[in-house]
């Protein structure tokens, strides 16, 4: 996922794209610790869009914060 168009999209909908891929990333988890997982590399991609969906969390809590001052 790009990191821009993670940017036009709400805290809502981040925070349930966040769940959905903690979700993602426990199913290719549990496909890799029983041999079922053909591309290992999946589990890196999903592991990086967690990353930036919590970067960008962040730093529209800080925006807000800042807002409220």
């Amino acid at each position: 996922m790009n990191s821009k168009t993670l940017r036009t999209k709400s805290v809502s909908n981040l925070t349930q794209e966040m769940k959905d891929a903690q979700s993602r990333l426990r199913e290719l988890r549990f496909k890799r610790s029983s041999n079922q997982l053909k591309q290992v590399r999946e589990i890196r991609d999903v592991r990086r869009n967690i990353a930036r969906i919590k970067t960008i969390l962040g730093q529209k809590h800080t925006e807000e914060f800042i807002k409220a001052e």
